[in-house]
């Protein structure tokens, strides 16, 4: 007959058994049984809902709690979902369709924001008074997001491609220091950088506007999302998406709060009202999808179908029509 002592230790080790059985696979239970679902970000502005969703604690009301990460670019949110560091991302357009054309495990599950105030940065000296004025010139940019888009559509309004500029690949926050080191004649980067360029380069500054493109931040979910946890998480955002409608000025205090310091006030005051923001999987964003996918493989050689049929397959409208069915337009 067992030892008492022994006997609790069988009895013990049974227990910690059913417990790690219990947790293993699918989301991970947290202290409060709500199912965690891992999120990561990138532009705080163009994925306003998530961070005041997150700031103002909004994911309970959905049974859900979600682990928030800030990548710094939609490129890098892409690879944690694709490495499974996350089970869904805040990403722009480019990274999601260069991910389908490559055949990767992902599917768009709406498009959460648009946005199209563009800025070329350049400097007076170099007398770039007009796109045209790019052809044989050094510009820097974030390949593989979708800032290099916004590019193409600039050299493309004046009968341009890549082929016509030297195109030098850049982090975002590079682009600036290249401008003022003299490394590079124009740039374009994040619109969260357009203040430091001006800072930085003072009487130098020069930049040309651009409206040619409209740049939408979707959220896209990996193979370890679930369709419960993605419909909730679509709900929540849309909660938050109420929010800031409802305070403008309170939303954008919690995306400065967010941020940690990587967004000040007066960018946010002027900028954030530049976003639309409002899930939507429409025949709009498709159509973009196609264009932008027909593009990548023409200037970036990549595999891949970009018809409408190859893409559609790529969009889960399920969650988004769990979540709200009139938002889902797209067929």
């Amino acid at each position: 007959m067992p030892r008492p002592r022994a006997a609790a230790v069988v009895l013990m080790a049974a227990l910690l058994s059913v417990l790690t059985s219990g947790c293993a696979g699918g989301s991970t239970p947290t202290g409060g049984d709500r199912p965690a679902v891992s999120l990561a970000g990138s532009d705080h502005l163009g994925g306003a809902p998530v961070y005041v969703a997150q700031e103002r604690g909004l994911w309970s009301a959905e049974g859900i709690e979600a682990a928030v990460t800030t990548q710094p670019t939609g490129r890098d949110a892409l690879n944690a979902v694709l490495g499974g560091q996350a089970q869904l991302g805040v990403v722009g357009d480019l990274p999601a369709v260069t991910a389908a054309l490559g055949g990767r495990d992902l599917r768009i599950v709406a498009d959460l924001s648009r946005f199209s105030d563009w800025r070329l940065l350049t400097r007076t000296d170099r007398q770039i008074t007009g796109f045209a004025a790019l052809k044989g010139r050094k510009v820097g940019v974030p390949q593989g997001t979708n800032v290099e888009y916004a590019l193409s559509r600039m050299l493309a309004s004046a009968q341009l491609t890549a082929a016509d500029v030297t195109v030098v690949n850049l982090a975002p926050n590079q682009v600036t220091p290249a401008l003022a080191r003299g490394d590079i004649d124009a740039g374009v980067t994040f619109p969260s950088f357009y203040d430091a360029a001006r800072t930085t380069l003072g009487e130098r500054y020069a930049e040309l506007p651009f409206t040619g493109y409209t740049a939408r931040t979707l959220l896209i979910a990996g193979p370890k999302a679930t369709e419960e946890s993605t419909t909730a998480v679509l709900r929540t955002l849309q909660r938050a998406q109420r929010a800031i409608g409802e305070d403008p000025a309170g939303a954008r205090q919690a995306l400065v709060a967010q941020s940690k310091g990587a967004l000040q006030a007066g960018y946010v005051d002027t900028y954030q009202p530049r976003y639309t923001y409002g899930a939507t999987l429409s025949p709009e964003l498709l159509a973009q999808l196609e264009e932008e996918a027909a593009w990548a493989k023409a200037a970036q050689n990549l595999p891949g179908t970009a018809d409408r049929t190859a893409l559609l397959r790529y969009l889960n409208p399920g969650p988004l029509t769990a979540a709200d069915a009139a938002a889902v337009t797209v067929r």
